[in-house]
């Protein structure tokens, strides 16, 4: 288990967090009231700020970091994430972004896209401030977000392994921006290239945790930002599903056939939860989650010690305990 952070580590955290929440607002705005609020509606939905935690606690591996340029890093990640959730609720067709109305459908389709990308221009016009190093690695960065999107959308090719193909979609469409936000961290602080790539090893694999813990809650949880099944009912296998596709288990044979039919009724979608919470897939995702979480502590080892290091390694515990 992790060492406990002080108040005091938690308090100035917890301030430069402020800070950022303010210039993510003001970054989101425009001087057209009707675009200022569509680029915030996400924004103003609130959110777990993962990704800006991870550019403070990651700041503090190298030297001093002005306010300035870490508040830019944090709200580079926050406003590449928030302009991916845009498109990504037109690809799905949702109806809930944290437990709001998602903005494609309360703006339409055309309106959520073009909001996408204002807020990544927004995104690219900061990164810019602060050097070609940090526009290479969010250009990259975003390359595999798309990358994951088309892989997610277009689904295994022939002979592929289902499982196999899911996992490198999280790796692209959820790790690489996690481990890119722990990189801009350490980037801002003057870290060392042996401190740098052991915080992009360390983001990308609780990056993974991060989206195989969502997955979960999908499936076993009824308080989440939206409706309880919505991978299920929109045909998305994720881990729990593919793990139960590849069990030779005549037992599973019947919830197997469960989960292929049609699943548009709130009938059939919650009998086909109930039998999955049931299942022992849920048990052996959560070993899978586990076992990731702790490759990702593994990373820390070698980063030098200290509150910030301790935070790290609680996020481990923390994102796999939301699934639990």
């Amino acid at each position: 288990m992790s060492q406990p952070v002080s108040s005091e580590f938690t308090d100035f955290v917890s301030a430069k967090l402020e800070l950022v929440e303010q210039e993510l607002s003001r970054q989101a705005g425009s001087d057209t009231p009707f675009i200022d609020q569509a680029a915030n509606h996400i924004i103003e939905a609130g959110g777990k700020r993962f990704r800006p935690l991870l550019v403070v606690l990651c700041s503090r591996f190298g030297g001093q970091v002005a306010d300035e340029d870490l508040v830019r890093a944090a709200v580079v990640m926050e406003l590449t994430h928030v302009a991916s959730l845009y498109h990504d609720d037109v690809m799905d067709e949702a109806d809930l972004r944290r437990g709001a109305e998602s903005a494609n459908h309360r703006y339409g389709n055309s309106v959520a896209i073009m909001v996408g990308d204002y807020l990544f221009a927004r995104a690219s016009e900061t990164v810019a401030e602060l050097g070609t190093d940090y526009v290479r690695l969010q250009a990259r960065t975003f390359a595999r977000l798309v990358q994951g999107q088309i892989a997610e959308t277009r689904g295994p090719a022939e002979g592929d392994d289902p499982l196999e193909h899911y996992l490198s979609v999280v790796a692209d469409k959820t790790g690489s921006l996690i481990a890119a936000a722990a990189v801009f961290g350490g980037m801002v602080s003057g870290a060392s290239p042996e401190v740098l790539d052991a915080l992009g090893r360390f983001g990308e694999e609780i990056g993974e945790v991060f989206q195989l813990s969502d997955d979960l809650i999908d499936i076993t949880s009824t308080r989440t930002g939206k409706t309880p099944g919505t991978d299920l009912r929109e045909g998305v296998a994720t881990l729990p599903v593919l793990l139960l596709q590849a069990s030779t288990d005549p037992a599973d044979q019947e919830l197997k056939k469960l989960l292929a039919a049609d699943l548009s009724s709130d009938d059939a979608l919650e009998r086909a939860l109930q039998g999955l919470r049931a299942n022992h897939v849920i048990g052996e995702a959560r070993g899978d989650i586990q076992r990731r979480a702790d490759l990702a502590r593994a990373h820390l080892a070698s980063l030098p010690a200290g509150e910030h290091r301790d935070a790290l390694a609680a996020l481990c515990d923390e994102v796999v305990s939301r699934s639990s």
